[in-house]
């Protein structure tokens, strides 16, 4: 009976490692290229959503609709179901598949997101809001990692990025939206433009395949099969060739070394997507409303911001550029210094052409951070078994903190003004930037089984 289980475990074992290689081999297709989009789109909605509410804040606070505390529960709980969705699509994504744990999400979301459009009150609203982005919070996790096992190894942190860079193309095009539509049609119209592209964007995506790097961990070795077979067709007819394998002991050694180390890897996911995340946030959410507490009225506020949020694909793009090219580590550290640096320059800047290109290389090296740490980074630090929790954990506990800086934002606008707010991001990107440069692994170029 022993030996029995030993030969069936050592049959596993071997259909395991082959399809592995046949996985490692394959370059991008139509049906990746279908990935590719889809999750982008996702991730395209995630940014609008974020961008929405600081837009939609504003305009609440600025009519009377609102006022400064419903902003803050408002905001916080926007996050706090961010934070259930990442910690739900961690544990939904690494034992029951990631399949399930994106055919939801964007229903969940986009559904409480239309009716949020039609809201009474601000009660009614803070509601929707929270359910809303329990559904959305499962994207951030999702979209991402599927990327990173399904693209190709040399090229994975480069087409992570470029997710990330096409995400936040919503920046500009939210908060111009925020400024040409709000003042016409109210807040509401945000809400039913977001909803609907969600339902819209969740009927196109309901059918995208499993990964096949989850299957083989899970011994579904069939069903791993049929989509890489399907990949190495799609290869087969375009003409493409496989791509060349990596050192097979040192991607073993690599996959030894991460899970060796989970906690610490977990530890410096926790920090930096936490910094990241936590500085773009609090100075995302909160610009308009600090003009409009500066005097400078609600379509000049937005006007203002449109402007800085150019820098958002900017960045991301600079990103995506950088991560593959000069590593995951220097660019991460780079971006957190000069994030720091230049949210105690913004600070003291009084001139609209200064606030505006201050912030605009502000933004940028946010997006820097969004794509190489958020995007790329926190994904690489676990290996396929635990790559869901490891940066759903991370991506939870950043949208948890998150949850507090809206009420933290607002004590200290009543106490102090805007300049403490920047030294506390600029607090928080130096803590990261060290604990990535003296903690963190380099993952470029690596097998992660």
């Amino acid at each position: 009976m022993e030996e029995s289980a030993n030969i069936q475990k050592s049959t596993y074992s071997a259909q395991a490692r082959q399809l592995k290689t046949r996985m490692d081999q394959i370059q991008p297709t139509k049906t990746f290229y279908k990935i590719f989009i889809l999750v982008s789109a996702g991730m395209f909605l995630d940014a609008i959503d974020v961008y929405l509410a600081s837009g939609v804040s504003s305009y609440l606070l600025k009519t009377g609709w609102s006022n400064l505390k419903f902003n803050s529960i408002f905001l916080s709980v926007g996050f706090f179901g961010l934070f259930l969705g990442s910690v739900f699509a961690g544990l939904i994504g690494d034992f029951f598949g990631r399949k399930k744990a994106y055919q939801l999400n964007l229903l969940v979301f986009g559904s409480f997101t239309l009716i949020g459009a039609f809201a009474p009150n601000m009660y009614f609203l803070i509601v929707c809001r929270l359910i809303a982005s329990i559904g959305l919070g499962t994207e951030i996790v999702t979209g991402f990692s599927m990327i990173n096992e399904f693209a190709p190894i040399k090229s994975r942190g480069r087409w992570c990025a470029l997710t990330s860079f096409i995400a936040n193309c919503g920046a500009p095009i939210t908060m111009l939206l925020c400024t040409l539509l709000i003042p016409r049609f109210s807040w509401r119209i945000m809400f039913v433009l977001s909803g609907a592209a969600a339902l819209i964007l969740w009927y196109f995506r309901r059918n995208l395949p499993e990964s096949p790097r989850w299957s083989i961990t899970h011994q579904k070795y069939q069903a791993a099969q049929t989509v890489i077979t399907k990949l190495e067709t799609e290869m087969t007819a375009a003409g493409i060739a496989k791509a060349p394998l990596p050192n097979e002991q040192n991607a073993e050694q690599a996959a030894q070394d991460i899970n060796a180390h989970f906690g610490r890897n977990l530890f410096v996911a926790i920090f930096a997507v936490s910094a990241a995340i936590v500085c773009q946030y609090t100075f995302t959410s909160w610009v308009p409303t600090l003009l409009v507490k500066q005097g400078i009225n609600i379509v000049s506020s937005l006007g203002f911001t449109t402007v800085m949020m150019l820098g958002a694909p900017v960045g991301a793009f600079l990103g995506s550029q950088l991560v593959d090219r000069i590593g995951r580590k220097p660019t991460i550290v780079t971006a957190f210094i000069a994030a720091a640096a230049l949210g105690m320059i913004y600070s003291h800047q009084n001139s609209a052409p200064m606030v505006m290109f201050i912030g605009f290389l502000l933004t940028s090296c946010f997006y820097i951070l969004m794509a190489s740490v958020v995007g790329v980074y926190v994904s690489e630090l676990f290996t396929t078994k635990y790559r869901f929790r490891g940066s759903g954990i991370a991506n939870g506990i950043s949208k948890l903190i998150t949850v507090g800086m809206p009420l933290v934002v607002s004590w200290l606008l009543s106490v102090s003004n805007a300049n403490m707010i920047f030294i506390l991001i600029s607090a928080f990107a130096i803590i990261a930037g060290l604990i990535v440069f003296f903690f963190g692994p380099e993952t470029n170029n690596q097998i992660l089984e």
